[in-house]
Parts: C-alpha cells; sequence; structure tokens
C-alpha cells in the first residue's frame, strides 16, 4: 500500500511541476503561478505536501495517515474544480487530468485505509474514477441541457412554460383512440413503437441464440455473420433499403403489382416500416447478450430435470427459461431505449408517425430551433427509461441465476423441444431471409448508377470514393472518402478498448460490491444511452464549448463521446454474465491472498469473454456507423464516416452513400472476426457429446 501511495504522490508532482495544465500546451501549474501571476494554482500543491507529511509521520500506516490521505485527495479535487469554474482561465490540459486522477487514487487509499470496501484500495479507486468519469461526461451534459427547459426563448426563466411543454397535447393526446383526431401524441406512438420492437427483438434474438448454442446446425459461423450485419450499418442506410424495395415505387412492390395486382399503398412509412427496420438493426445486439447467457446455463441442472421424467418442453420452460431470465430482461432493456433513443430509422421511414427522437431532433436543427422544447422532450423520454429500468428490476427480483461455480460440469446441454426448434427455425429463416434481400439491395446500389431508375453496371460510385491515383510525386488517395475513413477508424479503434474496459469495470462494481447509492449508480450509467443522440450532442456542444473543459473541435471529444454513448451495452452484457457466475470463486481467489485487481484479471475476465467481445464488437461499430451523437461535433479536420454518408444522401448522391456503406460493413466484418479471435471463448470444463463408438464385427469364440 505504501508503494501505492508513493506512485500516486509521484504522479500529482509530475502533474504540477512537468505537465501543462492548460490545453494547447503552456507551463505546468506551479511554474504559471510563481512567474505568470496565477497564484490561484499554488495552492494545488498543499494537498501533495499534506499526504507526504502524512506518510512520513508517525501514524503511517495508521488513522492518522488514512485522514491525511483522504483530506488530500477530496481537497485537491475540490480546489481544482473550484478554481476552474470560478476563474476566468484556458481550459484543463493533460496536467490538471493526471493531478484529478492522482487526487482519487490518494483519496482511494485513505478511505482503503479507513475500512472502506473491507480495506480495498483498488475497489474505492474504481468506484471513485467510474462515478467520477460518468459524472463529468453523462450528468454534466444531461444537467446542462435539461436545465435549459426552464428557460424560454427568450432566455428567461419560466416554470409555466415547462409545464406547457410536458403537458401539450401533440405528446400525450389520445385523438386515435378516441376518434377526434386522426393521429395519437408522440409520447404514445414512442412507447407502442418500443414496446413492440423490443418484444420482436428479444424473441428473434433468442431464437438465433437457441439455433447457435442448443443445435447442431453445420453453418453457425455463417449464421452468427448474418445476425450481426444490420449493426454494423449505418440505421438510415437499412431504411433506404427497404423504401428501395417496399415503397411505392420498390422492387418488391413492383413485382406484386405485376404478379398480383395488388395495388402501390405507403403501407412502409409509420409503425410498420420503422418497426421492420428498427428489429432488422437491434436483433443483433439482443443475440449478443444472449447468446453468452445460454452458454452459461448448467446443463446438470437440465439433466436433473430430465432424471425426474420431465419432457424436453417442461424442462425447458421450468429450468432453461428460468436461468436465462437475466438475459432476457437485459436483451429486453437494450432494445427497448435502442428504439427510444433511435431516430434515423423514424426520420426516414416514419412519415406522418412521430416519435419523441425525431420531435427533439427537429426542435434542435429546425427552423424553430427550440432548445427548451426539446430539453422537456427529453426529460419525458428519460422519464420512460427509468420506468423500464425498474420494470426489469421488480422482474428480475432478487432470485439467484448462479449457473457457473467452481465445481466441474459433466452435463450435457438437454436437446430443444421440437416445437421450440421449428418455431426458432422459421423466425430465423424469415429474419435472414429479409435480412439477405435488404443487404442484396445495399450492395447492388453501390454498382450501378441509380438502383431502380438506371440500373447501368458502374464502378463511379467506388472510383469518386476510393480513388487512387499516382502523380509526379508518387501514388496518392484521390478519393473524397478517404480522410474520414481514416479518421473514423482511428477514433473507433481508440473508443473500442476504453468502452470495453469502463462498462465491464462497472458491471463488476454493481454485482459484486455494496456500496451507498449503487441503484442510482446505475441508473445512471445508462443515461447516455436513453437519451437520443442529437440530444447527447448538443449537450456535449453547451458542456465543453468552453473553460474549463474545452474539447469542441478535437478528436478527443468524438472519442469521449463513443465512450460514454455505448457504455451501457457493455455493463448490461457483462451484469447478464456475472448474474451466472458463483461469488465463490471470487472468494477462493481472496482467500488464497489474490487482492481484487488480480481476482477480477485471472478469475473474473477470462468468464466474461462473451461480454468482453459483445461490449469491443458493438463499442467498435457503433462509433463507425454513429449519426446522432456526433453528427455536431464533426468538423472539416475531424469528420466522419457517417457524417460524410449523410451528407451525400442529402444531395441525392444515393449510389455514393451505398457504395461507401458497403465498404464499412467489408471493414467491420473482418475488424468482428479478428476480435473474436482476439478475445477467444471461455472454457468452462463441460464434458462433450462423444461420438458413437465404430462397431466392430463379434469374434467368435471357440470353447
Amino acid at each position: 500500500m505504501q508503494r501505492t501511495i508513493l506512485f500516486w504522490l509521484a504522479a500529482g508532482w509530475v502533474s504540477v511541476l512537468l505537465l501543462p495544465w492548460h490545453m494547447g500546451g503552456g507551463m505546468p501549474a506551479l511554474w504559471q503561478g510563481i512567474m505568470d501571476g496565477r497564484p490561484w494554482l499554488l495552492p494545488l500543491a498543499l494537498p501533495l505536501l499534506a499526504a507526504a507529511g502524512g506518510l512520513a509521520g508517525r501514524g503511517a500506516a495508521g488513522p492518522t495517515q488514512a485522514r491525511w490521505l483522504t483530506a488530500a485527495g477530496a481537497g485537491g479535487l475540490a480546489w481544482t474544480v473550484l478554481q476552474g469554474f470560478a476563474i476566468a482561465q484556458p481550459g484543463f490540459g493533460p496536467g490538471a487530468a493526471v493531478y484529478a486522477i492522482a487526487c482519487v487514487g490518494l483519496g482511494a487509499q485513505g478511505l482503503a485505509m479507513r475500512g472502506w470496501c473491507k480495506g480495498d484500495a483498488f475497489i474505492v479507486a474504481a468506484i471513485g474514477l467510474v462515478l467520477g468519469s460518468i459524472a463529468l461526461f453523462v450528468g454534466f451534459p444531461v444537467v446542462k441541457i435539461l436545465l435549459s427547459a426552464l428557460y424560454d426563448g427568450g432566455g428567461q426563466l419560466s416554470l409555466s412554460g415547462l409545464a406547457a411543454r410536458l403537458t401539450d397535447e401533440s405528446v400525450w393526446g389520445v385523438g386515435c383512440v378516441t376518434g377526434s383526431g386522426s393521429v395519437c401524441g408522440v409520447a404514445w406512438n414512442t412507447l407502442a413503437l418500443a414496446a413492440v420492437v423490443a418484444t420482436l427483438t428479444t424473441g428473434t434474438g433468442l431464437a438465433f441464440a437457441l439455433i447457435a448454442v442448443r443445435t447442431g446446425f453445420r453453418f453457425k459461423a455463417g449464421l452468427r455473420l448474418v445476425s450481426i450485419l444490420p449493426v454494423i450499418t449505418p440505421p438510415f442506410v437499412i431504411g433506404l433499403a427497404i423504401i428501395l424495395l417496399f415503397g411505392r415505387a420498390g422492387v418488391v412492390t413492383e413485382l406484386m403489382t405485376t404478379l398480383f395486382g395488388l395495388p402501390r399503398s405507403r403501407w412502409i412509412y409509420g409503425l410498420p416500416g420503422v418497426a421492420m427496420a428498427q428489429v432488422l438493426a437491434f436483433t443483433p445486439i439482443a443475440f449478443l447478450v444472449l447468446v453468452g447467457v445460454l452458454q452459461g446455463v448448467s446443463p446438470t441442472l437440465e439433466e436433473a430435470s430430465q432424471t425426474l421424467r420431465a419432457k424436453p418442453w417442461v424442462t425447458f420452460r421450468t429450468v432453461t427459461l428460468p436461468l436465462i431470465r437475466p438475459g432476457l430482461a437485459n436483451a429486453f432493456l437494450i432494445s427497448f431505449i435502442e428504439s427510444l433513443a433511435d431516430f434515423g430509422n423514424p426520420l426516414v421511414l416514419g412519415g406522418n408517425f412521430e416519435v419523441l427522437s425525431t420531435k427533439i431532433f427537429f426542435a434542435v436543427v429546425g427552423a424553430a430551433h427550440d432548445q427548451g422544447k426539446a430539453a422537456a422532450l427529453a426529460i419525458i423520454l428519460l422519464s420512460f427509461t427509468l420506468s423500464a429500468f425498474l420494470a426489469q428490476r421488480l422482474w428480475l427480483g432478487r432470485r439467484s441465476y448462479t449457473t457457473v461455480s467452481g465445481k466441474g460440469d459433466a452435463g450435457l446441454p438437454s436437446p430443444l423441444p421440437r416445437a421450440v426448434t421449428a418455431v426458432a427455425a422459421t423466425v430465423a429463416v424469415a429474419w435472414t431471409a429479409l435480412t439477405v434481400l435488404v443487404y442484396g439491395t445495399i450492395l447492388a446500389g453501390g454498382f450501378v448508377k441509380s438502383l431502380g431508375r438506371d440500373n447501368t453496371p458502374t464502378l463511379l460510385h467506388y472510383q469518386t470514393a476510393f480513388g487512387i491515383e499516382s502523380g509526379p510525386n508518387g501514388w496518392w488517395f484521390s478519393g473524397s472518402a478517404w480522410d474520414s475513413l481514416f479518421t473514423t477508424l482511428g477514433v473507433s479503434l481508440a473508443a473500442m478498448p476504453l468502452t470495453a474496459a469502463l462498462g465491464l469495470l462497472t458491471a463488476y462494481l454493481l454485482v459484486r460490491q455494496r456500496f451507498a447509492g449503487r441503484g442510482a449508480f446505475e441508473f445512471l450509467t445508462m443515461l447516455s444511452f436513453a437519451i437520443p443522440g442529437t440530444v447527447i450532442g448538443v449537450s456535449y456542444i453547451l458542456a465543453f464549448n468552453a473553460p474549463p473543459i474545452e474539447l469542441t473541435g478535437t478528436g478527443l471529444i468524438l472519442i469521449i463521446a463513443f465512450v460514454f454513448r455505448n457504455m451501457p451495452v457493455g455493463i448490461r452484457a457483462g451484469i447478464a454474465t456475472l448474474s451466472q457466475i458463483d461469488k465463490s470463486l471470487d472468494e477462493a481467489s481472496l482467500t488464497l491472498g489474490a487482492r481484487s485487481f488480480t481476482t477480477l484479471r485471472r478469475v473474473i475476465l477470462p468468464l466474461l469473454r462473451p461480454a468482453i467481445v459483445t461490449a469491443m464488437v458493438y463499442s467498435f461499430v457503433r462509433a463507425i456507423t454513429s449519426v446522432s451523437a456526433v453528427i455536431f461535433l464533426v468538423t472539416a479536420k475531424y469528420n466522419l464516416a457517417t457524417a460524410y454518408i449523410v451528407g451525400r444522401t442529402e444531395v441525392g448522391e444515393y449510389g455514393l452513400a451505398i457504395a461507401y456503406s458497403s465498404v464499412l460493413i467489408v471493414i467491420m466484418v473482418l475488424a468482428l472476426l479478428a476480435i473474436q479471435a482476439l478475445v477467444g471463448e471461455r472454457r468452462l470444463g463441460r464434458r462433450q457429446t462423444a461420438a458413437a463408438p465404430a462397431r466392430t464385427p463379434a469374434t467368435k469364440v471357440n470353447a
């Protein structure tokens, strides 16, 4: 522990003596305080001196040192925040960031010495770092934009205006039910869509997971590949493909009209079309969550049910389904929140069917530009998310779902009931057929001049976007899409490990640790996932466009936005998987003298490989395909692929947009295969089904 304290002290002194305190370079904090007339930076040395004095005093490793360390950490953080917000100066730089982390480390050591979290400094520091980062990059921006709901268009405080926005007829109207109007309020539309999509998505994801884990299907690798295709595609591209297929002039519509004389209609614009696109887009998330949970179900429990002469359907209903309840709940919650926050598909296919996300989008970027209205609608959306979160907690209750323990498991998975296998196969085949049709349209669109109008084959779209030419100085990338592609890959690769690490660490703290405010902490982690990306983007501009935290216009703000926007999926996948792992594994490691960090690294992480794959895959592909969260944060220097595609779509260059999307799909498929190979699969030491022994001819024995 003393070495750890010395490490944090050294980091603190380096931050104030050697590292630039402000953005854009400059002198360290203490040098600025002495030489540049900024005396408010000099007190930053006092907490470090106090911690050093406590370490060197007679009360080392005792209550006195614990009090000094706790006070040093809290005091250093408090003064950093106070002087940063109260005094006009440039934004925080690397020196301030390292100093804040060092203060958290020192404070954690002090709290651990005082008995917090059973004296485990790693757990205390992890809680502090996770909570601080979420409060800074989720809570602070959300509070900034929600406070704007209290003000009217003229910037005046108006509580009556907030009440009017929250109770507006366009939000809560039920005219479509009572007959007094043709449409329902946008809130009811949003809830109905989310419920339908979450139910269909969870069921479809479960069907794919059952086929992948519990059947002898030969082409499981191909099934997994097809099942994750929609998640690696920008959502509005799926919507565009659906329009090209099922719109009034779509390929399927033309075929049905020609063959069966069916009249053309606009049925695809509204709830059916948006639900179809979202189910295609979000089913892979449910599949990734459920496949790891299904792998963790103990076959011994199913064998016990069969030993008691239970039929396969009874075993599946009373043993298998209850044990995967955490996975079902998390898959439903993620799909529900994804549907609430999605705006790309409703924007393309919504028609007159408005949802909260599109209404917020137009309130922010529309001609009226009513930021207060957007914030009020975001409050309603948050209330829906909180309700879904609480409903999930009530459904799971306090039951135990542990199926992975330290004991060996020699059981074999129970065969699925025939009816379940048939239903799962039917759902998977229908979903796969529609997916193949949609992606065939997407891939074909890049190789013709104008899909549906001029189907002349051409490579012009790919040459325009990804052309490579030679000149006097050698070869160079002449395509207009190269810069955005390189930036997108760099930002995504940087965000991927950070997202997975932070998400799984948070899941570990939520499942394995008990501390005050854990429920509020868990909900706070879901905030950035629940709010539409457009609101997140605007809130980041409001929060980080001026000192003390000035990040807009940099690549760092893109990485931060991706990390905290996508982190909740890693958290939910980690919670679902950790719910199945017996705590006795942790206790055995700790009994043998290992610390919490060693236990996490050598015992828990190998069993979390399905969750690691889920977190890394999702964070990488969402960083590449995200639109709404970063559309306000990109710049000419840091332009992203999705912003480029949106720009091409707005000017009608659909072929170029689809060509770029197909290139992204290929890149992400290769990346997903590499992630799976790098992380691998967990091994639970279970007996595998043995091949039937070959029959040998009987040998006649003469008496």
